[in-house]
């Protein structure tokens, strides 16, 4: 039989703790006043004990595991049965917002708590972890945690260095972690039926709806390029305008085109030109050459080498016509990650439920569902954020919104693992 659902007064208690318990691990950060916590840190570390303490409280078994993610498990009715995994990440950049991944791990020990203090086990047990890196700050490289229990850890990783010149071995072994076992982090795939991730949702679009809640449909994929386009630099004053190969002006005619090209493309593909340089670089001098990056992204793979190749071409006639040459170099991929549709389904069914109404869309960051898709079905909830703000201090929510947020998320839950 499934859970009923959460009442209303019980998720604004529920609420609060999560808010509270927001604020106590914003606390746990390199400075007084930024919240700054990355991979096998002290901060780190503190974190993963806070969590593991709100773990035990509620009958969980904890343990921190070959990779720093720190684990907790609500058995089922039966002792070993298959589990959900609930999860985000408990690792922040820089001057950090307190609910980017915080807010999945919170909520998740909300669903817990409901079943712990309505006596209620499930045919499945449920799991819930934090993971120990996702935004990739320390050491260059993301998702350490959740490749950790997909056994993907590239070995060449344990050599990647901080800034300090201190190696992902090294720190591991600070942390008091061995990096010989790694290994042992793996989990099998009959551990887990189904992936599910709460998170802020880093963009504007539910507070545009007037939503709380929504289901992601894919994670995008991603290309970046380094593109330049090469021409004649020249005087300012002597050159004509007809006779000119102004490298600048030609990168500016592409920028343009990308915009309005990716804008009609789709509703949910994106462009971004995010640097630019050009060369000389004198107030009198033409731009000769021009260094430029392109971010581009969509939930479907096909659509984004589509838009990719229209883009691509329009730089290559852009320069032919101008007298010019231009080139583009990609050196970042991955490819889009859909989300399981039946678990997409749940979750909808969940949201419509304590919302009224669902929307679904697509994530433009990455999550550690990335890597757990790769294994688990894998799906993810939506929480509005004030302004679409993430990754800043600013980053916000509602108490309101959470409290629909654990209502909908322990629904979820509890249809999947109760079948």
């Amino acid at each position: 039989m499934v859970a009923p659902l959460m009442d209303v007064s019980y998720a604004e208690i529920a609420a609060q703790r999560v808010m509270d318990r927001a604020d106590q691990l914003a606390a746990i950060s390199e400075n007084a006043g930024h919240l700054t916590r990355v991979y096998l840190s002290v901060q780190h570390l503190r974190a993963n004990q806070l969590v593991a303490g709100w773990m035990e409280q509620l009958g969980m078994t904890t343990w921190q595991d070959a990779v720093g993610n720190i684990c907790g498990r609500y058995e089922g009715r039966q002792e070993g049965a298959e589990a959900i995994l609930l999860g985000s990440h408990l690792d922040t950049v820089r001057n950090a917002g307190r609910y980017d991944g915080m807010l999945g791990v919170l909520c998740a020990l909300e669903v817990v708590a409901y079943l712990y203090q309505h006596n209620i086990q499930l045919e499945q047990a449920i799991e819930i972890v934090g993971f120990g890196d996702e935004e990739g700050t320390r050491f260059g490289v993301t998702l350490l945690g959740s490749r950790g229990i997909t056994g993907s850890w590239p070995e060449h990783w344990l050599s990647r260095e901080d800034a300090s010149g201190v190696s992902v071995a090294q720190a591991m072994i600070l942390a008091g972690l061995d990096p010989t076992r790694i290994a042992s982090a793996e989990r099998p795939k009959s551990d887990f039926s189904a992936y599910l991730e709460l998170h802020i949702e880093q963009g504007p679009v539910l507070e545009e709806q007037g939503l709380a809640l929504g289901v992601v449909t894919a994670i995008n994929g991603a290309r970046r390029l380094n593109c330049s386009f090469t021409g004649h630099a020249g005087h300012a004053g002597t050159v004509p305008m007809a006779l000119r190969k102004d490298a600048l002006a030609a990168a500016a005619e592409w920028m343009t085109f990308i915009e309005s090209t990716t804008r009609y493309s789709g509703p949910d593909e994106v462009a971004t030109v995010g640097t630019l340089s050009c060369a000389p670089g004198a107030v009198n001098v033409i731009p000769g050459d021009v260094q430029l990056t392109l971010d581009i992204r969509s939930p479907r793979d096909e659509s984004l080498k589509a838009l990719l190749g229209q883009l691509l071409a329009e730089g290559e006639a852009i320069a032919a016509r101008r007298g010019m040459r231009f080139s583009a170099e990609e050196y970042y991929a991955i490819p889009a990650t859909p989300c399981d549709e039946s678990l997409q389904a749940t979750l909808t069914q969940a949201v419509s439920e304590v919302q009224g109404r669902s929307l679904s869309l697509p994530s433009g960051a990455g999550h550690d569902a990335i890597a757990i898709a790769e294994r688990w079905p894998s799906a993810m909830l939506f929480v509005r954020c004030e302004k679409g703000i993430s990754h800043h201090p600013a980053e916000s929510v509602t108490e309101g919104d959470v409290s629909l947020a654990v209502q909908a998320f322990t629904r979820a839950v509890t249809l999947l693992a109760d079948k």
